[in-house]
């Protein structure tokens, strides 16, 4: 699942090395946080107009997690 979004936010920025993802441990509830960070210039890439880069990147990690079924969430820092 790391390497899925690592993979989907180095296609969309100019500074793909600047791209990293940490992992949080699972909650209380299941669920597994991924933060997101990208080069401050790339930001505006990763999230997009109003936000439709971002709830894009959340739901096909979403859908790749019920595969498998795990639950995440995605945070872009």
């Amino acid at each position: 699942m790391k390497e899925l979004l690592t993979q989907i936010a180095q296609g969309l920025v100019n500074e793909p090395d600047a791209v990293s993802v940490v992992v949080d441990e699972p909650d209380e509830d299941g669920v597994i946080v991924y933060h997101l960070h990208v080069a401050s210039d790339d930001m505006g890439r990763v999230i997009g107009k109003q936000g439709r880069i971002a709830k894009a990147i959340r739901t096909v990690m979403r859908s790749a997690a019920n595969r498998s079924e795990q639950k995440i969430s995605v945070e872009i820092d």
